[in-house]
């Protein structure tokens, strides 16, 4: 369990790529279960043990989960995401650079059920949903691009299908076309970092999730630091 912030209300994991969120038709132990077993452990507290969940990654992304472990602070943190008061930041790797170093992206979404994915519109087409995002490049090598992504809306399999859209595949992702899967059979998307306001204290709050054990990863890092 990768804790990277705990009080009286939240709790905050870095995700792995193997984990899922809430329980799926695979069977696997859902990480907010892991997250239960923990506190359950931890404090040595009887019965069950309350671990709301606020929002999902995907299977295949890494980084910040925010748990709420009080009734109160989950009813909270559900309005500040309906309202858009927490602020995601998250890190992709991508095939390719993007026409230009900063840029506003601006889709429809339509999502098909049946196939698991979303796809992307330049125009309003049926039931498609806005989707808009900002990327920023961070660094870049020969063959990959680090981008920063701001999410202004979330939609399903947004960013993974904005950044295809384009002509940036994520590293990995082969389900929105990226030629080869990672080793890890995740993909090179990270929720890096979330800033928020405290649901309870009301103190600023910003927790960075540490990348993947991964050259490439750790590769850029390197690069930003030294720019």
């Amino acid at each position: 369990m990768n804790v990277l912030f705990e009080d009286n209300h939240i709790i905050a994991i870095n995700k792995s790529c193997s984990d899922i969120v809430q329980g799926d038709k695979t069977g696997d132990t859902p990480l907010v279960e892991k997250v239960k077993i923990y506190l359950k452990e931890k404090y040595n507290k009887p019965g069950n043990v309350f671990c709301g969940v606020t929002h999902r990654l995907d299977r295949p992304v890494s980084g910040i989960v925010l748990f709420a472990k009080t009734s109160k602070a989950l009813t909270r943190l559900n309005e500040m995401l309906r309202e858009r008061e927490i602020k995601k930041t998250y890190w992709a790797i991508t095939k390719n650079r993007p026409a230009k170093p900063e840029m506003l992206l601006e889709h429809y979404l339509l999502r098909n059920e049946k196939q698991n994915k979303s796809y992307a519109y330049d125009t309003p087409k049926g039931d498609a949903k806005k989707a808009t995002l900002t990327i920023k490049e961070l660094a870049t090598s020969t063959n990959y691009t680090l981008l920063e992504v701001d999410l202004q809306t979330g939609r399903h399999h947004q960013i993974r299908c904005q950044l295809a859209h384009i002509g940036c595949p994520i590293k990995g992702d082969l389900k929105y076309g990226f030629a080869r899967s990672n080793h890890d059979g995740g993909i090179s998307l990270h929720a890096r970092q979330i800033n928020f306001i405290h649901p309870v204290t009301k103190e600023p709050i910003e927790i960075i999730a540490p990348t993947p054990e991964d050259n490439l990863w750790k590769a850029f890092e390197d690069m930003i630091r030294n720019a």
